[in-house]
């Protein structure tokens, strides 16, 4: 029979929810997918159960329902334009920054779909995109099904810092589009200020886009700040931001995302996602308006709630003597597993799930570059969760080879 299609030859499936599926037949804590065991917002659901009898089950509008797209809009000048509570949360930019819930939003199924949508407007086959390792997995593969090739630009441990030299020769070989993950899955990384400023001037001098996935940005721990690229001067119009509800209120299965980016690249966003998924799940999305209606508070807490779990669990590895990063944003920690002596760390998960009973990813599916020391877990748990993990992870030791 003939070949099957060369583009998938060089990615597998994803490992991230492999390891689910690992940590599920061990019965392992499952700290490798980033999803929470804790409840959506009670109001979200009850709007939910509401809808269910509600005349929402047919086809939405194909871009997204209208009331969803002008919450969306509103929510996001809000944060955006620099007039939130939280300054946390928010760019430093004082100035508007107005959305045009027709032209300038699609409603995608997921910030999965977001980002495919968003490199299949922007590449043609043999197109350059720039992506930062390490990454999320997907980004690679988004570039691969677009026909472009990934130029990785490493960001350096344990900081993840990157040189700046570094990328301007990345960005000599005429990309398309950078990928900027911000705050950054999985490393935890939140661009400062400075750092994209340089993005910006590069991305300008070299005619490229600016690809954002910002799912985490109301997830940033003090002090740091999480700021737009798209408020950045001469940003606007070459930024395509794509983010999710599925982070920010605990609806990962909800499946609902949205792409925000100037008109002449939002109507062909429309075409490609028309043909991609049609569209999102409608009573979703009529449900999840409520959510982003709700005032400030909901953001200061979702900060209080994340930054106590983080805590929780960098002290609960700090007394087991675990080395690990010190994330700035997200939900992801890096630990350092080097000393236990394995050349594969996608063997140590395996066997971490299947002897201590704690499922966690292996780095080196984030990572361009041959590095094999770190693993990845999550902290997006309920606390008797995290507590049980690092009761388990207290044998950690029984890995050593």
């Amino acid at each position: 029979m003939q070949a099957l299609s060369d583009r998938t030859r060089d990615f597998t499936d994803s490992v991230i929810r492999r390891m689910t599926r690992i940590s599920n037949r061990c019965g392992a804590v499952n700290l490798s997918q980033g999803f929470p065991d804790f409840t959506p917002p009670k109001e979200i659901l009850k709007r939910l159960s509401e809808v269910a009898y509600e005349d929402f089950n047919q086809y939405s509008i194909t871009w997204g329902a209208a009331n969803l797209r002008e919450a969306i809009a509103r929510k996001q000048e809000h944060f955006i334009g620099g007039y939130g509570a939280v300054t946390t949360y928010h760019t430093e930019d004082t100035g508007a920054f107005p959305i045009d819930p027709e032209s300038e939003i699609v409603v995608t199924c997921g910030s999965t779909e977001a980002m495919m949508a968003a490199m299949m407007t922007v590449c043609n086959s043999g197109d350059k995109v720039i992506v930062f390792s390490p990454f999320y997995e997907n980004y690679g593969a988004d570039a691969i099904l677009s026909g472009a090739e990934p130029i990785y630009v490493p960001l350096v441990p344990p900081d993840f810092h990157f040189d700046a030299n570094v990328l301007e020769d990345a960005f000599k070989q005429k990309p398309k589009a950078l990928i900027l993950c911000n705050p950054s899955n999985p490393c935890g990384k939140v661009f400062t200020k400075e750092e994209l400023q340089t993005i910006a001037d590069l991305a300008i001098k070299y005619d490229a886009y600016v690809i954002t996935d910002e799912v985490y940005e109301h997830i940033v721990y003090e002090p740091y700040r999480h700021t737009y690229i798209a408020t950045l001067p001469g940003m606007r119009e070459r930024t395509i931001m794509c983010s999710s509800l599925s982070k920010t209120y605990s609806i990962t299965g909800w499946r609902l995302g949205y792409v925000i980016a100037p008109p002449r690249i939002i109507d062909t966003v429309k075409k490609v996602h028309d043909f991609l998924t049609v569209g999102a799940a409608a009573p979703l999305q009529e449900a999840v308006v409520t959510g982003l209606n709700f005032p400030d508070s909901y953001y200061e807490d979702l900060q209080k709630v994340y930054t106590h779990k983080r805590d929780l669990f960098l002290h609960g590895l700090d007394d087991l003597g675990i080395r690990h990063t010190n994330p700035q944003g997200a939900y992801y920690v890096l630990c350092d597993i080097s000393e236990y002596g394995y050349e594969s760390d996608l063997e140590f998960c395996e066997k971490l799930a299947e002897k201590v009973r704690v499922g966690a990813v292996p780095g080196s599916s984030f990572f361009k570059e041959n590095e094999n020391r770190y693993i990845r877990f999550h902290f997006a748990k309920k606390d008797e969760t995290l507590e049980k993990a690092l009761e388990n992870l207290a044998d950690i030791g029984r890995m050593k080879k």
